[in-house]
C-alpha cells in the first residue's frame, strides 16, 4: 500500500513537474528479462523495468530528456524516439549501426535530447534485429505550459498501444528466416496495451477494458507498435474524430474506422454516449494486409464500459451484450487510399505548413521485394534457391559493424559507405504490371549525401516484383509533407499538378499504396545520418533501407556537436 501510494505521489508530482516549460528531466531504462504468460503460454521476454508494454514517457514541449538506458540482458540494445526530430542530436537516435553502436550486455548509454517544436503522441522502442517486439511504449508529449489543443479539452487522456505477439521466441524466428532466406513465422496474436483479449485462447481475463462516463470526450492516443502490420481499428458503435496524426495537428474529421500502420501514430477524440447504454462495445483492431504472403488473420479486441449509475445493481452490468465493430476487408485498398487523404494540416497562423515551395534535389525510389544470391554450399527458401530480400531502388541496404553517423562525423566513411545511391532505378520497367524477368537486386551500404538546408521532394513507387504491397516508410530526424499519392506508376508529367502544396499532411511514416506510389517534400535542415527504412520490420530485416547523410551548414547552429562521452563503442 505504502508503495501504491508513493507511485501515485511520485506521478502526480511527474505531471506537476511537467507543467513547467523546458525544464530536464530524468528516466531510468534498465533492460531486464521478465516472465509473461499470453495465450496460455509463459515465456521470457525483454523489457524495460519489467513493465511490458514499457513505462509511458510524459514530457512537455520544450523539455529536455536525459533517459538512461542499463543493459542487464543477454542481446545488444538500442532504443529509437520514434518521431522525435533530433534536431542536433543525432547521436541519440538510436537505430543501431545508423547512429550508434548497441549497449552490449553490461554497458549503459544516456539518450539525451530536447523535444523542439513538437506536442503529441509519439512512441519509443528497442532498434535492434526483433527487439522491439516487447521493447516499446508511449510517449506523451504535452503542449507548453498555459498552451492548449486546437480542438475540444477532452475529459481523460488514454494512450492505446497495439503491439503483436508470438509464442515463440521473436530472435529465434528472425534468426532462423534469415539464416534460411525464407519468411519468418507469423505472430500468434495481436495486442492493445499487451493485451491479446477474448477472441484468442484463454485470454479473456487478458483484455484491455476501457471504462468512460456518460457524455464525456476521451482522447485515445493511438500508436501501432506492431512489428509487420497495418491494422484496422474500431470502436463498435461510436465515431472517432481525427485530431492530430504523428505528433501534428490535423484539420478534425470524422471517422468509424482508423487504419494506422507501424510507426504511425494518431490521436482520436471519443465521444460518449449522451446517456449510459445497455451495451458493451468491441474495441477491435485486426490486419490490413495487401501482399501475397501469408499473414496473422486475427482480431484483438478491448471492450469500452460505461460506469453505471450508483442505482443500477451490479449484477446485470456482467450480462450485457458485447457490441461487435465490423471492419473492412483485409486488402481494402481503396479505403486505405481514402483514409489516407483525409490527413491536411491545420496550417493556421498559430501551427503552419511550411511545405517547401522550391525544390533543390528531386528522387525517385522504387520499394519493395526481390531475390538475392543464396550462400556457397546452402539451400535457400526463396524461390529457385534464392533469399528473399528486399530494396530501395534495387539496393538491398547491408548493415555495417560499425556505425555509420561516427564514420560520416569523423572523416573515416572509407569502406564503411559509398554516397552513391541511385537518384532513379537502375532501369526503368513497368513497376506495378508485369514484373521483369530478372528480379535479382543489388546489395551495399549506400547512402544519399545532401548539403545543409536544401529541399528535397521524393517520389516512392511500389513493384510488384514479388507481389505488390502497401510499405509504411518511416524518415528518421524530420517530418516530411505528404503531397499526393496514387495508383500505378507514377506520371511526372501529369501527376505533380494535382501535388497539394497548401495543408498537406506532414508525418514521419507514410504507406506507399500496393501497387501505388506517394510523392513527399522534407527541407533537410538537420545535420546527421538519418535512417529511412519500411517499418515492417521483416522487410527492414531483408534491406529496405537506405540513409542520408545531410552535412554541416556554415553556422554554429547548423553543425552536429560532436559525441557524448558514453556513446557505446562496437
Amino acid at each position: 500500500a505504502l508503495f501504491l501510494a508513493l507511485s501515485v505521489v511520485w506521478l502526480l508530482s511527474d505531471l506537476a513537474f511537467a507543467k513547467h516549460a523546458g525544464i530536464t528531466r530524468h528516466y531510468k531504462f534498465d533492460i531486464k528479462m521478465q516472465s509473461v504468460t499470453r495465450l496460455c503460454q509463459t515465456k521470457n521476454i525483454v523489457t524495460v523495468n519489467g513493465q511490458f508494454p514499457g513505462p509511458r514517457i510524459i514530457a512537455r514541449e520544450g523539455d529536455r530528456l536525459l533517459i538512461k538506458v542499463v543493459n542487464h540482458v543477454k542481446y545488444n540494445v538500442t532504443i529509437h524516439w520514434h518521431g522525435i526530430r533530433q534536431i542536433r542530436s543525432g547521436w541519440a537516435d538510436g537505430p543501431a549501426y545508423v547512429t550508434q553502436c548497441p549497449i552490449q550486455t553490461g554497458q549503459s548509454y544516456v539518450y539525451n535530447f530536447t523535444l523542439t517544436g513538437q506536442r503529441g503522441t509519439l512512441f519509443w522502442h528497442a532498434h535492434i534485429s526483433w527487439l522491439r517486439a516487447t521493447l516499446y511504449g508511449p510517449i506523451v508529449i504535452l503542449p507548453k505550459k498555459h498552451a492548449s489543443y486546437p480542438f475540444p479539452h477532452p475529459y481523460k487522456e488514454v494512450p492505446i498501444v497495439f503491439g503483436e505477439w508470438w509464442k515463440a521466441d521473436t530472435e529465434t524466428i528472425i534468426n532462423q528466416a534469415m539464416a534460411t532466406g525464407g519468411a519468418p513465422n507469423i505472430s500468434d496474436a495481436f495486442t492493445i496495451n499487451g493485451l491479446p483479449g477474448p477472441s484468442y485462447n484463454c485470454s479473456a481475463k487478458d483484455t484491455f477494458k476501457l471504462k468512460v462516463k456518460a457524455g464525456k470526450t476521451y482522447l485515445l492516443r493511438l500508436v501501432n507498435a506492431a512489428l509487420n502490420d497495418e491494422l484496422f481499428f474500431r470502436v463498435a458503435n461510436h465515431t472517432l474524430t481525427v485530431v492530430e496524426a504523428d505528433a501534428v495537428y490535423v484539420k478534425p474529421f470524422k471517422t468509424d474506422i482508423v487504419l494506422i500502420t507501424p510507426g504511425q501514430t494518431t490521436n482520436v477524440l471519443l465521444r460518449a454516449k449522451s446517456k449510459t447504454p445497455s451495451a458493451k462495445f468491441a474495441m477491435s483492431a485486426r490486419p490490413y494486409a495487401t501482399g501475397p504472403a501469408t499473414f496473422d488473420n486475427t482480431t484483438t479486441i478491448g471492450i469500452l464500459e460505461y460506469e453505471k449509475s450508483a442505482s443500477a445493481s451490479k449484477s446485470n452490468h456482467k450480462n450485457l451484450p458485447l457490441l461487435k465493430a465490423k471492419l473492412p476487408q483485409f486488402n481494402d485498398s481503396s479505403y486505405a487510399m481514402k483514409f489516407q487523404r483525409k490527413f491536411r494540416s491545420l496550417a493556421t497562423a498559430k501551427f503552419q505548413a511550411k511545405v517547401p515551395k522550391n525544390v533543390d534535389r528531386r528522387f525517385f525510389f522504387t520499394v519493395g521485394l526481390g531475390i538475392l544470391p543464396c550462400s556457397k554450399n546452402q539451400t535457400c527458401q526463396g524461390p529457385n534457391n534464392t533469399r528473399l530480400a528486399a530494396a530501395v531502388n534495387n539496393v538491398s541496404f547491408v548493415q555495417q559493424n560499425i556505425a555509420l553517423l561516427q564514420a560520416h562525423f569523423f572523416n573515416k566513411s572509407k569502406g564503411v559507405y559509398t554516397t552513391n545511391f541511385p537518384t532513379n532505378p537502375p532501369f526503368k520497367f513497368n513497376y506495378t504490371g508485369t514484373p521483369p524477368k530478372n528480379i535479382m537486386l543489388s546489395s551495399g551500404t549506400k547512402v544519399v549525401a545532401l548539403p545543409f538546408n536544401i529541399s528535397v521532394e521524393l517520389v516512392m513507387q511500389d513493384t510488384s516484383i514479388l507481389g505488390a504491397e502497401s510499405h509504411p516508410l518511416h524518415l528518421h530526424g524530420f517530418n516530411f509533407f505528404v503531397l499526393g499519392q496514387g495508383v500505378g506508376n507514377f506520371d511526372p508529367k501529369k501527376d505533380p499538378a494535382k501535388f497539394n502544396l497548401v495543408d498537406p499532411a506532414e508525418r514521419n511514416t507514410v504507406g506507399v499504396p500496393a501497387g501505388g506510389w506517394v510523392a513527399i517534400r522534407f527541407l533537410a535542415d538537420n545535420p546527421g545520418v538519418w535512417f529511412m527504412h519500411c517499418h515492417l520490420e521483416v522487410h527492414t530485416s531483408w534491406g529496405l533501407k537506405m540513409a542520408w547523410v545531410v552535412n554541416d551548414g556554415k553556422g554554429r547552429k547548423q553543425k552536429l556537436p560532436p559525441p557524448p562521452a558514453d556513446l557505446p563503442k562496437c
